[in-house]
């Protein structure tokens, strides 16, 4: 499981005071590609790893005066062209804020459409899901 700590800004505030939906998307953003580098990283070009799905279920409301949340994502398995992850953002104190369900898929530069996953890129994830 990768963590990422992020600091929350006033920028991510709404006028309830509270983060606005649409910053998770960010928030879960910014650990997910963290964990696509440091996971396929070694073995081939990460920015073309794109989002194809997200669901976010929202438990709690953040707001600036949380300061810091943590945010957390796994490997949840992996398909023919497509990897599935866990996510989850949490106060620091333990309470869970929001889960997540994001699937990303390798994308062939040079026609723009999703390829399957490489025999290393599999043998890599095999490797995560059996550590995790």
């Amino acid at each position: 499981m990768h963590e990422k700590k992020i600091q929350l800004r006033w920028r991510d505030m709404d006028a309830y005071g509270h983060v606005n939906n649409a910053v998770f998307l960010n928030y879960l953003e910014e650990c997910r590609d963290e964990w696509v580098q440091k996971t396929l990283g070694r073995v081939g070009d990460t920015w073309d790893f794109v989002l194809a799905h997200v669901g976010i279920d929202f438990r709690k409301e953040l707001t600036l005066d949380d300061g810091e949340i943590a945010v957390r994502c796994r490997l949840d398995g992996y398909g023919r062209s497509s990897v599935r992850t866990r996510e989850e953002i949490r106060k620091l104190d333990g309470t869970l804020v929001a889960e997540s369900e994001s699937v990303v898929v390798p994308r062939d530069a040079q026609t723009g459409r999703s390829r399957p996953l490489t025999d290393e890129e599999r043998a890599i994830l095999e490797d995560e899901l059996s550590a995790g």
